[in-house]
């Protein structure tokens, strides 16, 4: 069997723990790295509180049926605790780290130095963050060929999407290497340029505002407005895209659907952007035009449409949201 990659993460909060949880399942030796100054008496609380964290959710991925509880140990045993007595020598021996630190600017800044600094030249650096652009953390970072940010999802050990967001420096060679190293623990990694707020936390953003402005103005009910984002915006989107759902809906809906909310509502945040607007004064408005956001000449459409209805009917299924025969 392959040798498997020695990870170092380095935090040991929720998403350090998770992270670890990952890759000690995929069978990959894991350093758990604390890096934070503690009282004598403290000193490795947090790492006993992470591994209790993983222990606790193998032992729920257990009751669910998706894990021998007789090997929960095995897994456990692959993730080695490191306060910063040992960092430096531990970190010079694995062959990738993921920071996974507090968001505050300062804290990255001196724990990617130090990490940079003791960690092997060609090692790769991700860091974790959900809240700073890849390209101001690299400046903290030697060699910044070697550094891109990687968002994670809560709960790490679950959630399947990784945000991966390479700098203008970043090696080509090591963000292959990221990729498919996140592809072999099971993650769908996404590559995304430097931008605030990621893909998901931007999109994700918008939404819950607008719900909790829904709520403030008493369109509904705070129950309602849950339940109609559970059983319609969020179905759908567990199977189409956003911009794929545009692309069935017509680009037309959503322009004019928009300009319809803006002048309704007031306000410029449901102006259509300039895309949308583009994709008007082209005529390419979707799958009815042949092409939107996607290229629809070159498939099978009415497979592709077909797939795609079975895969909800699926879902509907499984959520017990078909509605019932009446014959």
């Amino acid at each position: 069997m392959q040798n498997k990659e020695t990870i170092g993460v380095i935090g040991p909060g929720r998403m350090g723990a998770g992270i670890a949880h990952v890759f000690a399942w995929a069978g990959h030796s894991v350093r758990l790295v604390d890096l934070k100054d503690r009282p004598p008496d403290k000193t490795g609380e947090a790492l006993l509180l992470a591994v209790k964290r993983i222990r606790t959710d193998l032992e729920f991925l257990s009751s669910c049926g998706l894990l021998d509880p007789n090997i929960v140990e095995e897994i456990l045993s692959k993730v080695r605790c490191v306060d910063r007595t040992d960092a430096a020598d531990e970190l010079a021996g694995v062959d990738l780290i993921f920071e996974a630190v507090p968001e505050i600017l300062a804290v990255k800044q001196e724990v990617l130095g130090e990490v940079s600094a003791w960690a092997g030249r060609e090692t790769p650096i991700a860091s974790a963050t959900s809240t700073f652009r890849v390209d101001v953390l690299a400046e903290y970072i030697t060699r910044p060929e070697r550094f891109l940010n990687t968002h994670w999802l809560n709960p790490a050990y679950l959630m399947p999407l990784v945000e991966v967001s390479p700098s203008p420096e970043t090696s080509p060679n090591v963000l292959r290497h990221v990729m498919k190293l996140l592809e072999s623990v099971g993650k769908t990694p996404v590559k995304c340029a430097p931008s605030a707020g990621f893909i998901v936390p931007r999109i994700q953003a918008l939404a819950m505002n607008e719900a909790a402005r829904l709520a403030e103005e008493g369109a509904a009910s705070v129950e309602d407005i849950d339940k109609a984002v559970k059983v319609g915006f969020g179905l759908r989107f567990a199977v189409l895209g956003l911009l794929e759902f545009i692309d069935w809906g017509g680009g037309d809906t959503l322009y004019y659907a928009s300009r319809y909310l803006r002048e309704a509502l007031g306000t410029e945040r449901f102006e259509p952007p300039e895309i949308v607007v583009q994709n008007m004064t082209n005529g390419t408005t979707g799958v009815n035009a042949g092409r939107g956001f996607y290229d629809y000449s070159t498939i099978n459409l009415p497979q592709y449409q077909e797939e795609t209805i079975r895969r909800f009917v699926d879902l509907l299924r499984y959520m017990d949201l078909l509605p019932p025969l009446g014959l």
